[in-house]
């Protein structure tokens, strides 16, 4: 029977993991008043051609780099970036490869391309200071903020709800089962940020019914300094910004200030 499981589990690996809207699906004109957002295209080192949006806010001189979860698009991310306005960032949301308006279909190697190309172009094309750039990671994106940060500079790093490995996912989700070994992903974010020495911002729902919080927790305890650590109270999985409110807004804004403290505002 675990056999079978585990056969099951490889076979529909990538539709268990991976939930992408692509175009058209999505409110691809938002009110330009709203998100006055540019259109970029750019492509992965493998050449897997990929898009993203670009949202500027006056005068700023700090960035922040979005990497999504692992379902929808960049515009069901739209009310969130619309709360971020009163912060002063510029922002650069980006679909991995098969979501959205990127091209190709999405797998561990290939999302880890993706976003490395995502901050490549920041740097490159955009003449972006890495010490002005904050990588920002909600649940699997966190995977790939971390990645990122691990082969880069940055000012910091924000997680939200992010998970340790996907065989701790795995571990969760089928806990009769020990099916880790059946995956192929592993997303290993608890062996990388030990090695992480720029300052990290973790958040997480006390209710998160996905990524459960004890996850959250242990990914923290196994981060370097400098690290903390935030409680979003009563929020889920995909409410934290909603059920945070004003507070998450200013966790957010604190821990950018004290990173970048003469940031223009």
């Amino acid at each position: 029977m675990l056999i079978g499981y585990g056969i099951f589990l490889v076979s529909c690996e990538r539709q268990i993991i991976y939930h992408p809207y692509k175009y058209p699906e999505g409110n691809w004109n938002p009110s330009s008043s709203l998100v006055p957002k540019v259109d970029v295209r750019f492509a992965a080192s493998d050449g897997v051609l990929l898009h993203g949006w670009y949202v500027s806010s006056k005068n700023s001189d700090v960035t922040l780099l979005w990497f999504h979860g692992n379902a929808g698009n960049v515009t069901h991310r739209l009310d969130n970036i619309k709360m971020l306005k009163p912060l002063n960032l510029d922002i650069f949301i980006f679909d991995y490869r098969g979501y959205g308006k990127s091209e190709g279909e999405p797998n561990e190697e290939g999302i880890y391309l993706d976003s490395q190309a995502a901050y490549d172009w920041l740097v490159n094309v955009k003449k972006k200071v890495p010490e002005k750039i904050i990588l920002f990671g909600r649940s699997l994106g966190g995977i790939c903020a971390i990645e990122v940060a691990s082969k880069n500079k940055a000012a910091g790093i924000i997680l939200e709800s992010v998970f340790p490995s996907a065989e701790k996912m795995a571990k969760n989700i089928f806990p009769v089962f020990p099916l880790g070994w059946a995956i192929k992903s592993r997303f290993d974010a608890i062996g990388k940020v030990p090695n992480l020495k720029l300052p990290k911002l973790f958040l997480h729902g006390t209710r998160d019914e996905i990524v459960p919080y004890k996850l959250g927790r242990e990914l923290f305890t196994a981060a370097a300094e400098p690290k903390v650590f935030h409680d979003i109270h009563d929020a889920g999985h995909n409410d934290t910004f909603l059920v945070g409110g004003a507070d998450y807004l200013a966790i957010i804004d604190q821990f950018i200030e004290s990173i970048i403290p003469f940031r223009i505002k």
